[in-house]
């Protein structure tokens, strides 16, 4: 999310990408993006063979707007007859051609379903709310003009969607309870917590969607004032933007969502850029009715991607099975697995170990999040190191979608020589090389006592992979910000990196780096600052990093 006045090029260029990526695949499909602007109820069938048939419709929307919208009826509806209902939600800049693929597997299963492009964006009416009260209450208002005008059943109704139709319909979920099931891809459970991590501003990710609102939609007044806050660093309205970011996180309604009782299915990606993969688990953990968490190496809908295209997708086909057993009754297992099924990043061809299943083959499953890292190893982190702010070491997270996606692809995360990082401006603890494999699942926590000479600042943690030659492969990062804190006087800082699947093969080690610079981030480090971390006896320094269970 960015102000006009920070909405820099490069940003700009990658959300024009993205959005012509995501138009070029609804051509793929038939239909051009000027099918945006189809009169309502003209009629299209959906591809050559294909017994379902597609519509365009106008939908009102609430408070009186328009949404753009498209329904999917099975073959041969007659009048009276009744199909479970799925609505989506377009994603963040995306059109209501985004689902045609899915949208007609599930028509063809005995679905109706209902796509709409989401308020503000295209030719649908209204401003971008940030999936404001407006955006929960569009989809009351789809599900009130879909019982009323197709096939549908008031009983059996479910709601998917990814990246912002994945928080859309967390959030409707607690507002509207004929919601019997959901499958949210690539969402959010807290906003805050997504790019405010660690009281840090993820500048790249915010950036990026501030870009792509101006590009394809119309931003609200209260949307350019937070963002020009919140990118400026305005101390004084940092309560207003995490109580603007609370209303719009499913965590501040999880007491409704679970009264309401749907089946909740969450996939993310561990190298999340806009979602880190933490607030999806913590919200995860919370829910008391039927869940189930997925994580997949890759990006911000990476995962889900192929799928959208219509070729064969794992991510998908959960999503398929949810629905048919929560809202279709179908007895297909899904309800008796492992509640957390987790797919490691993909290592290079031989770091398994001899006869095992190579990392990136299949899925492991957890019966809850707490038992993902149920064993720990703890590295101390002795001794007392001080490094000058202001200056970028050489150790990074990455680039915005690139890094995680070639991370995903070929097996390449962001990399850094660890003996020839600058100690005057990066802090290193290294652990001894590791006689076998070290199965790292979940989130590692740093614990450090700081003392800095000036009241504010930044830093960023990272944990590496270093193998014989030095050469360190990103494990994971997290930022941590304070402000307010006394020159020259120590206090505690506890951190958690964005969680993470990542084998560590024999003859490895880890590595810890704390720097203060990263692209990802905005620092807020003045001018001459140093930074000093140390490890007193009574309260010593460590990184708990957390293991598979042998």
């Amino acid at each position: 999310m960015a102000p006009h006045h920070l909405s820099g090029r490069p940003s700009r260029t990658t959300a024009a990408a993205l959005t012509a990526a995501a138009l070029f695949a609804g051509a793929a499909f038939g239909l051009a993006p000027a099918a945006e602007a189809t009169p309502a109820r003209a009629a299209a069938t959906a591809s050559a063979g294909s017994s379902s048939s597609l519509k365009f419709y106008d939908i009102p929307g609430s408070g009186g707007i328009t949404l753009k919208g498209n329904v999917f009826t099975p073959a041969g509806a007659r009048a009276g007859d009744r199909y479970p209902l799925i609505v989506f939600p377009t994603s963040w800049g995306m059109p209501q051609i985004e689902y045609l693929a899915q949208a007609q597997k599930l028509a063809d299963a005995g679905y109706t379903v209902v796509s709409y492009t989401s308020r503000g964006f295209w030719l649908s009416g209204g401003t971008i709310e940030v999936a404001g009260p407006p955006d929960v209450a569009d989809v009351s208002s789809v599900i009130d003009w879909a019982l009323a005008h197709t096939p549908s059943d008031p009983a059996r109704i479910g709601m998917g969607g990814v990246s912002y139709g994945a928080g859309i319909s967390l959030l409707a979920a607690g507002h509207d309870k004929r919601i019997k099931a959901v499958v949210a891809m690539s969402g959010w459970a807290d906003l805050i917590q997504s790019i405010y991590s660690g009281r840090t501003q993820h500048v790249q990710a915010a950036a990026m969607l501030g870009a792509a609102g101006q590009i394809t939609g119309r931003p609200s007044a209260e949307l350019n004032q937070i963002l020009k806050e919140f990118l400026g660093s305005d101390l004084s309205k940092e309560q207003d933007m995490i109580d603007w970011g609370r209303k719009r996180s499913p965590a501040a309604h999880l007491d409704q969502i679970n009264k309401n009782g749907a089946a909740l299915m969450l996939g993310n990606a561990w190298g999340d850029s806009l979602f880190p993969p933490n607030q999806y688990a913590d919200f995860f953990t919370k829910l008391t009715g039927p869940k189930r968490l997925e994580f997949r190496p890759g990006d911000h809908a990476t995962a889900e991607a192929t799928g959208l295209l219509g070729l064969p997708n794992d991510v998908w086909s959960d999503a398929h099975r949810w629905f048919d057993h929560y809202l279709k009754g179908a007895d297909n297992g899904i309800d008796r697995e492992q509640p957390v099924q987790l797919k490691s990043r993909p290592q290079a061809l031989g770091s398994a170990r001899a006869g095992e299943t190579p990392s990136d083959g299949s899925y492991e499953g957890y019966p809850s999040w707490q038992a993902v890292g149920a064993a720990t190893e703890k590295l101390p982190l002795n001794g007392t190191q001080k490094i000058w702010a202001n200056v970028d070491s050489g150790a990074d997270g990455g680039i915005i979608f690139l890094s995680s996606i070639l991370d995903q692809f070929a097996k390449q995360p962001p990399m850094a020589s660890i003996p020839l990082l600058p100690r005057s401006f990066a802090a290193v603890w290294q652990s001894p090389a590791y006689g076998e494999d070290r199965r790292i699942r979940g989130t590692a926590t740093l614990h450090t006592t700081l003392t800095s000479t000036k009241e504010s600042g930044t830093l960023v943690a990272y944990l590496y992979d270093v193998g014989p030659l030095g050469l360190g492969k990103l494990v994971s990062n997290a930022p941590f910000t304070f402000h307010g804190q006394t020159p020259g006087r120590p206090f505690p800082v506890d951190l958690e990196l964005f969680s993470t699947s990542y084998d560590v093969p024999a003859g490895h080690h880890l590595a810890l780096v704390v720097d203060t610079v990263d692209p990802l981030y905005i620092e807020h480090n003045p001018l001459g600052a140093q930074l000093t971390f140390s490890s007193p006896a009574s309260d010593p320094s460590s990184l708990t990093v957390p293991l598979r269970k042998k």
